[in-house]
Order: structure tokens, then sequence, then C-alpha cells
């Protein structure tokens, strides 16, 4: 199974992506964590490490994908 992080700050462009990208994933191939920056900002350092530069961003194997820009990282730290 692969893993998907699907990174966001609570702002409604995140909620919305959110609701269509990371809920479309089939469950039986990808493991989905949501992770919310803006409540956990220890884990920004991690989302720049896998090269993510604004939310709402999903992470697939290590491959980052920005859907649309609601943040940049730099604004949530």
């Amino acid at each position: 199974m692969s893993k998907a992080l699907f990174f966001h700050a609570g702002c409604p462009v995140c909620v919305s992506a959110e609701q269509q990208f990371a809920a479309a994933l089939d469950p039986a191939r990808y493991a989905v964590e949501v992770v919310h920056l803006g409540e956990q900002k220890s884990r920004i350092a991690e989302a720049e490490r896998l090269g993510v530069k604004s939310v709402p961003a999903l992470v697939i194997d290590g491959q980052p994908f920005h859907i649309n820009f609601g943040a940049a990282l730099a604004d949530l730290k």
C-alpha cells in the first residue's frame, strides 16, 4: 500500500481540496494521512523536506503535487 500525505492549513481552499482529492483516493491502494499544518506546526519541516512549497498539497510516495495556492509554507511558520 502506498502512503499519501495531504498537507493543508484549514483555509476554505484547503478544505475543498481535501474533500475532492484526498477523499477520492482508493483506500485499498493508499493510506492517506491528513496533516493540518496550522495545528501541527512541528510538521512544517517534514513538508518542506518532501518538497511542499504551499498548501494544499498532496504527497504520494514522496512526490509532491501542489493542488491550488492557499498559503505558502513560510506564511504558516
